[in-house]
């Protein structure tokens, strides 16, 4: 059962190697349940979602740490993520355009 956990992460990070937009890392990572529109449930691994899109031409716009950053794809789109959970847009709190999900 664990090798095939392990198997859909491997899976998801060869996907987010070529992901162009934040449509396609919410449509890799969709998350059944839980408050976030994406997920990654592999963060305990060797591998991160940060090195793969880096792999696939994103920025790093923010970040706090490993576990709480902001990342721009090449077509321009955003993702947030904390702590696997992944949300579309600048979420950090420094962008007065966030879509409402975290926003106080």
């Amino acid at each position: 059962m664990l090798d095939t956990f392990w198997a859909v992460i491997a899976e998801q990070l060869e996907e987010l190697r070529t992901a162009k937009n934040a449509d396609d890392v919410l449509r890799i990572l969709a998350s059944e349940s839980g408050t976030a529109p994406g997920f990654f449930g592999g963060s305990g691994g060797d591998e991160t979602v940060s090195a793969a899109l880096h792999t696939a031409g994103w920025t790093t716009v923010w970040a706090e740490s490993s576990i709480f950053y902001t990342m721009r794809a090449p077509d321009g789109s955003m993702i947030t993520y904390i702590e696997g959970d992944i949300y579309r847009g600048d979420r950090h709190g420094h962008n007065p355009e966030q879509t409402g999900e975290l926003a106080d």
